[in-house]
């Protein structure tokens, strides 16, 4: 691989779907590789990455011993996504408050009708409604400071959250997977229109 070729660096916290967000990326023509979340900052430097996607787990981020990441991944000046876990993660580390879910009700699994804020960076080529895949107990329950919120379903008003000027974004569903109707439309807008991929890359 040459040095100056684009690539997504996927950190994994455990999720099952991990292998399903790098088949994704490449199929959107973006080379990319799946470390595991305790990767050495130095080599997430080193790897030079235009993005990077923290994925999700089973994890809960208050827990003693759950996956954490370096908080100065978060000064590289790359965009980032935090996917479920991935999106809590980014909340708590960043100064937001994650929390068990209130209920049952808004322990959320399976497919669920989301509302979007079409004005927003990530969701603007997207429609208002769609349906997206939840997997999740916990909530974030305050946004750290400079987010805003930008998807909410029935039983998780922070659905969808972003800092657009450190180009931070936050999905609380799986856009890799199929039921998540605009999914593939998600990811293409923050590696293509946020990242400024070229999406050249093949297996080929």
């Amino acid at each position: 691989m040459k040095t100056d070729e684009e690539r997504v660096l996927i950190l994994d916290f455990g999720s099952q779907y991990n292998q399903l967000i790098a088949r994704r990326v490449r199929e959107i023509g973006i080379y990319c590789e799946i470390k595991p979340f305790s990767f050495p900052y130095e080599e997430i430097k080193a790897f030079n990455p235009i993005a990077l996607i923290l994925s999700g787990g089973p994890s809960s981020v208050y827990a003693e011993n759950s996956p954490k990441i370096d908080p100065r991944v978060f000064e590289l000046g790359i965009p980032v996504l935090g996917i479920c876990y991935g999106a809590q993660l980014m909340a708590h580390t960043l100064g937001g408050k994650v929390v068990p879910a209130d209920s049952m009700a808004n322990r959320e699994y399976g497919r669920t009708e989301t509302e979007f804020d079409i004005n927003s960076t990530l969701f603007g080529n997207i429609t208002e409604k769609s349906i997206t895949w939840m997997s999740h107990g916990d909530s974030v329950k305050k946004l750290p400071e400079g987010f805003v919120a930008t998807a909410h379903s029935k039983g998780c008003p922070f659905a969808g959250f972003e800092d657009n000027n450190r180009r931070f974004y936050a999905v609380q569903f799986h856009p890799e997977v199929s039921h998540t109707e605009k999914g593939t439309e998600i990811l293409r807008t923050f590696l293509m229109d946020i990242a400024g991929a070229k999406a050249k890359w093949s297996m080929a």
